[in-house]
């Protein structure tokens, strides 16, 4: 019993043996065997991407104006309904006008006789009765009279206070009887059947902004989505912020799109049809700098890159990479320039 126990021992013994030199055998015969890392691969392709922003707006009335009178004076009529919804040109407020209708109705009996003078000394000027000289001094004074009216009808319609365009009458701030200057402020109005909404952007999506584009904005409070359409942009990138201000005339009409109220206006920009972009995890930072592995003839080679936009899981290479080209996706702690890999795994283009 003892002498087949002892057999079966040596016999494993030499099995073990035979079995650990070939696989010495085999890894002197391919060294490089050993060595080689399993790396997971991934082939760079082109695709679509955009940016999305979302910055502060306000909604503004589409045309808006405090009232001032053109000229001092009493006001003697006020036509001022705070609320009230008014037609272009409606009468405002009349300021007083007594010394104006007064030295118009002298203008006009002086105009009359200048212009009966006038009459009687075209006919003797066909008879040679007076000189051409005479005739002229009599038609001059025609003239110097309607000029002298003109003025005055123009002094009248500036104690009119008149509606410049249709729209809402905001908060009256004088009575009748008070005196006014062209520094009151009788009331504001505001065209508010069409709003319009203002903001503004960082500066390198300047270009990428233009007339026609559609955006969408939020209103606190109101779980609706709006719409807006750009009708023009400010021509200068503001200095201290560096951001360029944007109007866009709004499409919807609603209640809670008040003159005023905070918008949060959401945009797609920097749109780029051939952007590559790679997984996070493939970055591997160096200082200042952002390196991959590229997996070239069974090495793996670095190359450095410059970035740009990034989300949860992918970020954009701007320089460093080209499309076709096979990036490395794991096993990055191990990588050395030139060291000997092999392909285990070969992953899709991420969305």
């Amino acid at each position: 019993m003892f002498k087949r126990s002892l057999f079966i021992f040596l016999s494993g013994v030499f099995i073990f043996s035979c079995s650990n030199k070939e696989k010495k055998t085999a890894e002197k015969a391919n060294p490089e065997a050993s060595s080689q890392i399993n790396v997971e691969v991934r082939t760079i392709e082109p695709r679509s991407i955009s940016e999305k922003i979302e910055v502060p707006g306000t909604i503004l009335a589409y045309e808006t104006t405090e009232i001032h009178p053109e000229v001092s004076g009493r006001v003697v009529q006020m036509n001022v309904t705070e609320g009230a919804f008014v037609g272009q040109g409606a009468l405002l407020a009349k300021l007083y006008d007594g010394d104006l209708q007064a030295q118009m109705r002298k203008l006009e009996v002086q105009l009359k006789i200048a212009e009966q003078t006038e009459n009687r000394q075209a006919q003797l000027l066909k008879i040679q009765g007076i000189s051409q000289q005479e005739y002229d001094m009599s038609l001059l004074q025609v003239h110097n009279l309607k000029a002298d009216i003109d003025i005055v009808k123009e002094a009248i319609r500036k104690t009119e206070i008149r509606s410049p365009f249709a729209g809402k009458i905001g908060l009256r701030n004088i009575s009748p009887g008070a005196y006014v200057t062209p520094a009151s402020i009788i009331t504001t109005i505001s065209q508010v059947n069409q709003l319009k909404i203002q903001f503004s952007i960082p500066e390198k999506y300047g270009a990428d902004i233009k007339k026609g584009q559609t955006i969408a904005f939020a209103i606190d409070g109101s779980p609706k989505n709006f719409t807006a359409t750009v009708i023009a942009t400010e021509v200068q990138v503001e200095e201290n912020t560096r951001s360029l201000a944007v109007r866009a005339s709004v499409k919807e009409r609603d209640p809670v799109l008040i003159p005023g109220a905070f918008a949060k206006v959401q945009m797609v920009l920097g749109k780029n049809e051939n952007a590559l972009m790679i997984p996070n995890i493939a970055v591997v930072p160096q200082g200042r700098k952002k390196q991959v592995y590229l997996y070239k003839a069974g090495k793996a080679m670095p190359a450095d890159i410059t970035t740009g936009i990034r989300d949860s899981t992918n970020i954009q290479v701007l320089s460093g990479l080209n499309a076709g080209d096979t990036l490395i996706t794991s096993a990055l702690l191990f990588l050395r320039p030139g060291a000997e890999v092999r392909i285990l795994k070969v992953n899709t283009q991420g969305p």
